[in-house]
């Protein structure tokens, strides 16, 4: 049975290996259209890792701050935290990443009435009206930001939710295991039980065959003496 320090790298690797998956889908999404189903498709599945990927950081950070098994020494659990938060800073990279590529492509994705409108708005501006406008475009792009991380907050904690569920299926379904076993071992205990039954029964019977014979045999020569000394 692995140890829970294996089972911890196992999950980290795990972790690693979902990180370098988002950002190849993140490298991939450029070829892409800037619209349409696959193009959909693709960023959905692209915000459903990058969720998983959190829970899963979450899950390592949590059983490294309530160790089980063999303890870890000092050194060995910095070096753990270290790993974490590594891995935690690029998956913060990817989804900013993901998101300011969403932000760049909004106005294709809004369509090309938007381009025009957006540069209708800089004419007959002089430079302060020019910065006036760049900071109301900065404002409206961190509104996005924040409706952006409000969704992936829910999305979390909706994940977070799944695998709660997910544990307790998992530790009930381990309990019915656990008492199949016992029922199993119980019921061998009974087969044991039932097979020296068995043998003793049978062993009685073959003591009592013989006994009967002995009898049969001391009864018939008894009845030849008896015809020998009278005929």
């Amino acid at each position: 049975m692995a140890s829970s320090s294996d089972t911890w790298i196992k999950e980290y690797n795990e972790a690693v290996r979902l990180a370098d998956d988002i950002n190849g889908m993140i490298s991939g999404k450029s070829s892409l259209p800037a619209s349409g189903p696959e193009t959909q498709r693709h960023a959905s599945a692209i915000r459903r890792k990058i969720t998983i990927l959190g829970t899963r950081l979450d899950g390592l950070q949590s059983l490294l701050s309530r160790p089980t098994g063999k303890p870890l020494t000092e050194k060995e659990l910095n070096r753990r935290k270290d790993m974490v938060l590594n891995l935690r800073s690029k998956a913060n990279q990817m989804a900013l990443a993901f998101s300011m590529y969403n932000i760049a492509n909004r106005d294709s994705l809004l369509g090309p009435d938007i381009k025009p409108d957006a540069m209708s708005r800089t004419v007959d501006l002089d430079n302060s009206g020019l910065v006036g406008l760049q900071r109301q475009l900065m404002k409206d792009q961190d509104e996005g930001l924040e409706k952006l991380e409000e969704t992936v907050i829910s999305t979390k904690h909706i994940a977070l939710a799944v695998g709660e569920e997910l544990d307790l299926h998992t530790r009930l379904i381990g309990d019915l295991n656990h008492q199949v076993d016992v029922t199993d071992s119980r019921l061998q205990g009974v087969e044991k039980k039932l097979g020296i039954m068995n043998k003793r029964v049978n062993s009685g019977c073959s003591c009592m065959c013989m006994v009967l014979a002995v009898m049969g045999i001391v009864i018939l020569l008894v009845v030849v003496y008896l015809l020998l000394k009278y005929l």
